[in-house]
């Protein structure tokens, strides 16, 4: 078979150069790199070179022209994105550190990325009042941009609404919301807070949501504008006034919706090439359905670890991307060094889907590592338990002392108590309906072990290292193959800030590869030019 000859384009015009001629792959990389600069193609003797410069102009006759066949544009980190979306939140890059419960996504974490130019959310899910109130302190003086995660509590509705009283009261202008699997009273009564029609007539609203979803249904619910039921009620409660709630009609729940395909912790592991695609379409359906003033936007969270998945989202249309088990294995985060290690260790297939504690009984699944712990096993066991009995009392013999000696390592009357005192003080209701339904009752008992489980991963209790929760997706694998051999291999190394700048500047790189492909097929594509960086060396590159 007769090989395809190499295809020489016409010449498409003139170009002053303003470095040295490229012709070294590691030229190329350089070139590349400097995502900021023009690259114009050329061939000299059937040798196709690469040079930074500037199109020709007249006016500049002092320097040469050369003519040039193919151009490989900028291609800034700033630019990737939605560049509307970055000046609504106040930031620099279209890049947010996803809320991670308990305190896994820490104030530090989120400090870190306000600082870096971009977005991070406080993991609010699991955590006491008053943990969060201390959040909201530290993240408030910092002067930086920020988020706070509200997660939907099906099982304890009164926490949600705490949750949402407490972000009113200290004005907390960004949630991201998860785990939502319908909308509830609080988060609309939260979007809606303080609305208003400014002198121009726009409707302005003070409380920003973006959703993290996964279903095109969920998506839906976000898209449209708050349910009517709830604005009555909002009304009724004193908590709207009537001019308010027909202002609400008038915007989305949320603008800003995050597509969570196969993610750590809640996730229903769906492909982004296929969910991200099908909910950007919804959107512009929603968009000219209630003709909103301002324009829905889609991002794209779960499986983003690499340049190469960055690329490929920005390349979808993703308004921004979101990050979470990467920044699990980050010094920032909110778990401990034992855990860090575990995850940077973690392959793609050393990950497993297990019962969730917050909805244990409704079946729902979280991602978690399986490899160096029997959590998701024993989670598993639990569930089938609970679906096989009625009580704690109908438990076998051997099954109950099973689950004594190995998973609860103390007896289940013992359990009970501890429970009971903790939604005592948290969630009475909780403690009544188990003392009148003897299989809730099994069900608070069995949450208690996954309800403990992450608390022994983030403290490190080496005694409870084989039954540790741990949220993860198969992003961190990704992510461990992709640095593998550099400084990021070094788990005291990783950064959020260092591992969001090199995401978004490998992205920006590659982008800029493909075209360099697409208009000279003879060039190829090598992880060199992927090669994380420190943060100088970007700043160099970018400056």
């Amino acid at each position: 078979m007769k090989v395809a000859e190499k295809k020489i384009f016409d010449p498409l015009g003139l170009f002053h150069p303003i470095d040295s001629d490229s012709g070294a792959d590691g030229d190329f990389i350089s070139q590349l790199r400097q995502i900021q600069k023009p690259l114009f193609l050329s061939t000299n003797e059937g040798k196709t070179k690469l040079n930074a410069g500037t199109i020709y102009s007249e006016a500049d006759p002092e320097t040469a022209a050369m003519k040039f066949s193919g151009m490989v544009l900028p291609c800034r980190m700033e630019d990737l994105g939605d560049a509307e979306f970055c000046r609504d939140h106040d930031i620099r890059y279209p890049y947010l550190g996803g809320s991670m419960a308990k305190g896994i996504s820490s104030a530090r974490m989120a400090l870190e990325f306000g600082r870096a130019g971009m977005l991070g959310f406080y993991g609010s899910a699991g955590q006491s009042l008053e943990d969060v109130e201390v959040a909201i302190a530290s993240l408030k003086q910092s002067g930086h941009p920020f988020g706070f995660n509200l997660i939907h509590s099906p099982s304890e509705p009164e926490l949600e609404k705490a949750l949402v009283e407490l972000y009113l009261r200290h004005e907390i202008r960004l949630i991201e919301a998860s785990a939502f699997l319908s909308l509830t009273l609080p988060i609309i009564r939260y979007r809606t807070a303080g609305i208003y029609r400014n002198t121009a007539g726009e409707v302005v609203v003070p409380n920003r949501v973006i959703a993290k979803v996964s279903r095109e249904e969920v998506a839906a619910r976000f898209f449209a504008p708050s349910p009517e039921k709830y604005l009555r009620q909002l009304v009724e409660s004193g908590d709207l006034t009537i001019d308010q709630a027909a202002m609400a009609v008038e915007i989305p729940v949320a603008q800003d919706v995050t597509v969570e395909a196969d993610s750590g912790g809640h996730t229903d592991n769906r492909p982004a090439l296929s969910l991200f695609p099908t909910i950007l379409a919804q959107k512009e359906q929603f968009q000219q359905q209630y003709g909103y003033l301002n324009k829905l936007r889609v991002g794209l969270g779960g499986g983003i670890s690499t340049p190469a998945s960055a690329a490929a989202a920005f390349s979808m249309g993703a308004a921004y991307l979101v990050t979470g088990s990467v920044n699990q294995a980050c010094i920032e985060s909110g778990t401990c060094d034992e855990v860090r290690k575990m995850l940077a260790e973690t392959r793609q297939a050393d990950i497993t889907m297990a019962p969730s504690g917050d909805m244990f009984e409704m079946g729902v699944k979280v991602q978690v590592v399986k490899r160096g712990t029997m959590f998701s096993i024993r989670a598993h066991k639990l569930y089938d338990l609970y679906r096989a009995y009625n009580s704690i009392e109908e438990l076998p013999v051997t099954e109950r002392e099973k689950l004594e000696k190995t998973f609860f390592k103390t007896p289940l009357e013992t359990v009970w108590e501890q429970t009971r005192s903790y939604f005592t003080l948290r969630d009475p209701r909780q403690v009544e309906k188990a003392e009148l339904d003897s299989k809730y009752k099994m069900a608070l008992v069995f949450r208690w072990y996954l309800g403990q489980s992450p608390v022994w991963a983030n403290r490190g209790v080496a005694s409870r290292k084989i039954d540790f929760q741990i949220w993860c997706g198969p992003a961190m694998g990704a992510f461990n193959e992709w640095v593998r051999g550099s400084f990021l291999a070094d788990v005291a190394q990783r950064k959020v800030a260092t591992v969001a700048y090199n995401i978004l500047f490998g992205a920006a790189v590659l982008l800029r590869a493909n075209q360099l492909k697409q208009q000279d097929s003879q060039f190829q594509i090598d992880s060199r030019m992927l090669a994380p960086l420190e943060i100088e060396q970007i700043k160099e590159f970018i400056s």
